[in-house]
């Protein structure tokens, strides 16, 4: 049986964290990636994966949008009925009702099975490239290079628990707050979220790859850098694309 999430809030005037149970709510979340990594920070990466995030249409955003929810819908549990993954969205209150302005996603990974999911760095696994750049064999070439690249540590340690007891860790795969309700701390709340709920799981670790912007965030809640950035290791003629600088961290 599923057991009940804890979900937090602090008053009605305050940044309310949850987790998603319904669709729209995934599709808002999608909007506040697209306001920050796509307009804000322009993070190269995310947009590569998600090409039609910035046009219109059922061909566009709404069709990058929808494969997140098909993600969502996908979650699987671990043996004692926790989800593996986790979309939470942070709301506040605008114009009498409460609004989406960030989500993070949290994943329970293992290579043991019954203990979460397991993690890889095999981007066709994880999504259908043919469809995502039909006929562009280089653009898929490219994305694979660079997802492998960024998956790198997180499996390594990944593997490494798995003779811990549990053989688990608690993986933040992403955290955005839109723009218009950054420097609230709502950031701050949806990754707290996560490492209590790690620790009701048994005292997990946490890990996350940390962007530029991201990482001050995590060191004030316990996160440490592991080594220098993410080194991307892409065919020569690549090389000249810019990649966001990542940061492996984790809590332990």
């Amino acid at each position: 049986m599923t057991k009940q999430l804890v979900s937090t809030s602090l008053g009605e005037g305050e940044p309310r964290i949850e987790v998603i149970d319904q669709p729209k709510d995934i599709v808002a979340g999608f909007d506040c990636a697209c306001k920050t990594f796509g307009e804000q920070t322009q993070d190269a990466i995310w947009m590569a994966m998600n090409p039609e995030w910035n046009k219109t249409g059922p061909e566009g955003r709404q069709r990058a949008a929808a494969r997140m929810v098909d993600q969502w819908r996908r979650i699987t549990h671990d043996s004692r009925g926790n989800a593996n993954t986790i979309y939470l969205k942070a709301t506040v209150p605008y114009q009498g009702q409460r609004v989406v302005a960030g989500i993070a996603i949290w994943a329970q990974l293992s290579m043991v099975e019954g203990y979460g999911g397991r993690p890889s760095d095999d981007l066709r696994s994880d999504l259908d490239l043919d469809a995502l750049y039909p006929g562009n064999e280089a653009e898929q070439r490219y994305l694979c290079q660079v997802y492998r690249s960024f998956l790198k540590r997180r499996v390594e340690v990944v593997q490494e628990k798995a003779s811990s007891h549990p053989p688990s860790l608690m993986h933040l795969q992403l955290c955005v707050v839109d723009p218009a309700h950054q420097r609230k701390g709502i950031a701050s709340k949806l990754v707290q979220w996560g490492l209590d709920e790690a620790q009701r799981r048994g005292g997990l670790e946490a890990t996350t790859e940390a962007s530029s912007m991201g990482r001050h965030v995590y060191a004030r809640l316990g996160f440490n850098g592991e080594g220098e950035d993410i080194e991307y290791h892409v065919d020569t003629e690549f090389l000249s694309r810019d990649r966001p600088a990542n940061l492996f961290m984790r809590t332990g």
